[in-house]
């Protein structure tokens, strides 16, 4: 109890400079801990007095010094970042058009005190949303559904520069704006696949239509050179009498060859072979009409046509017992 009660007394006769020790060293510390803060890389600071209020300095990557509890730094991120927006609207034609968004926005490093003491640090959250849906509206509403299409870069570039010039008035940066969907009701897309298909059938019937007259022509053609081929046939047997004999001379020089490369076995006559050209009319000396309505059997390694030669079908028949 006696060492107590002395610690007490000591405590007692020395505590006023202890205290006054401890509190200089939580003001140093509450000092140095104040009257510096670090910008990292892509960020901006400002400063806010309590005296003058926001300050329109802007204060870049690094370390800054500030006076403890009179000021106090407000950072920004500058760096850009993408903000989607997506939206049902309807186009000139009264068709519903859902409508994909995508914007890269940043604050205007010469307008940071004006966008903390208007908007705040959410600014984007504030401002973006309102004006991308209102362009977005106002743009797709003067074009068609199928011009929305059609001119879907030309759209494009109307929103970016509206938007633009909206988002400025806030302070507001883009550095690009782009449409990343854009679809129609299905009772719209299967009208559009309708219109196609039926196009499509269109287009194929036309094709049938030409090709029909292409046909017709080329038929005539033929017909008119079949006509002009008979004209000058007729021509030449008139002319010539001989014209017909050579004709078919060579005719029953082509059907016999057939025969000779052919391995089956058959019976034709003089007529059926073309070479009864020695008839009543054009009979010479000797002749008689004696090969009219003979027979030739066609056989390979065969000698009955020789034996048979002139005898008739009952020669043949004869020979083959």
């Amino acid at each position: 109890m006696e060492r107590l009660s002395k610690l007490v007394s000591t405590l007692a006769s020395k505590g006023a400079p202890v205290v006054a020790g401890g509190a200089v060293l939580a003001g140093g510390g509450y000092l140095a801990g104040n009257a510096m803060y670090t910008v990292d890389a892509g960020h901006m600071a400002i400063k806010y007095n309590r005296m003058s209020g926001v300050g329109s300095t802007n204060y870049r990557e690094g370390i800054h010094f500030a006076m403890p509890w009179f000021e106090r730094p407000i950072v920004f991120d500058v760096r850009t970042r993408p903000h989607t927006m997506a939206s049902l609207t309807g186009s000139k034609d009264l068709q519903m058009v859902n409508i994909s968004l995508r914007a890269l926005a940043k604050p205007d490093p010469a307008k940071l005190a004006e966008i903390y003491r208007y908007l705040g640090l959410e600014y984007d959250e504030k401002v973006l949303p309102s004006i991308m849906n209102e362009t977005l509206k106002s743009t797709v509403a003067q074009y068609n559904a199928s011009e929305l299409i059609k001119q879907r870069e030309l759209v494009s570039r109307q929103i970016r520069q509206r938007l633009v010039q909206r988002a400025s008035d806030f302070g507001i940066l883009l550095d690009d704006v782009s449409i990343t969907d854009l679809s129609f009701s299905p009772e719209y897309e299967k009208a559009v696949e309708s219109k196609q298909v039926a196009q499509q059938q269109a287009e194929r019937a036309r094709f049938q239509v030409l090709k029909a007259h292409e046909e017709k022509k080329r038929t005539i053609i033929n017909a008119e050179g079949e006509a002009k081929s008979a004209e000058m046939i007729g021509v030449a047997m008139s002319n010539n009498p001989g014209f017909v004999e050579l004709r078919r001379i060579e005719k029953a020089k082509e059907i016999s060859g057939l025969l000779g490369r052919s391995a089956n076995r058959m019976v034709l006559d003089t007529d059926s072979l073309l070479l009864s050209l020695m008839d009543g009319s054009h009979g010479t000396a000797g002749s008689g009409g004696e090969h009219a309505g003979s027979v030739h059997f066609v056989d390979t390694g065969s000698s009955y046509q020789e034996e048979n030669k002139g005898r008739g079908w009952l020669g043949w028949l004869w020979g083959r017992k």
